[in-house]
């Protein structure tokens, strides 16, 4: 049995544990492969659904010829960068100020990987012939990303906020001179969970995570806040 707190690393529990003190029904779970490890899919069930329900809500914008900029390539960053790659066609840029990050990004399906050094915004527009991209994903949306995302977001395209802690502070006018869409995106549905779900267990999204006992969550909530956590961290009773 998974057991989420969406407000800390994923907890893992097997043979009893904190799932002792969990009620649900059969509608709210969903049934694993018998060769996968609850560990292995821990985080589908809060980062994966949050990522691949942004994702999943813009399929019809990314049709062949489009691009999409994802910035963070972190916990929920790797992921949506897989559900884009598995599930359209379009363009990846990935922007992140982590070069480990960016080299992962690569491995999972990014065309093209931004250091997040300043210069961000113009690479962008220098890949994107100018206009910007048909859609932004900003996993991060906190200290200047947020401003930079919409900056990003070409004419008439989205901006897809998933990430929070920032402001956003944008004159009216520009939002409608340009045509550009702000959307919120919280979690996912059950469907969201069962769809992904088909793509792990086909290999088509991988979590990358570093699990740790249930005794060093000090530890993994230090490494997340230093970054030393490429993916989740799972915590193993």
């Amino acid at each position: 049995m998974h057991c989420e707190n969406g407000a800390f690393p994923g907890l893992v529990n097997r043979d009893g544990g904190m799932a002792d003190f969990l009620l649900t029904t059969a509608r709210a779970c969903v049934k694993l492969d018998p060769q996968t490890q609850p560990a292995d899919v821990a985080a589908l069930a809060d980062a994966g659904i949050t990522a691949y329900h942004a994702v999943r809500k813009a399929i019809p914008l990314l049709y062949p010829g489009t691009t999409c900029v994802v910035i963070g390539a972190g916990g929920l960053g790797h992921i949506g960068i897989q559900c884009l790659a598995a599930l359209t066609a379009t363009q990846i840029i990935v922007v992140d100020r982590n070069p480990d990050a960016l080299k992962l990004a690569d491995q999972l399906g990014a065309h093209q990987a931004v250091a997040a050094d300043g210069g961000q915004v113009a690479a962008v527009m220098d890949l994107t012939g100018g206009r910007g991209a048909d859609v932004v994903m900003d996993f991060v949306a906190e200290q200047g990303a947020e401003q930079e995302g919409f900056s990003m977001t070409a004419r008439a395209g989205c901006y897809y906020v998933i990430g929070y802690g920032g402001e956003l502070r944008i004159p009216t006018l520009d939002i409608i001179s340009t045509e550009r869409n702000i959307i919120g995106n919280i979690v996912g549905t059950y469907n969201d969970l069962a769809e992904l779900m088909v793509l792990a267990q086909a290999g088509r999204v991988t979590l990358h995570t570093r699990t740790y006992p249930l005794d060093a969550a000090a530890e993994a909530l230090a490494d997340l806040d230093a970054g030393r956590v490429r993916g989740r961290a799972i915590l193993v009773p």
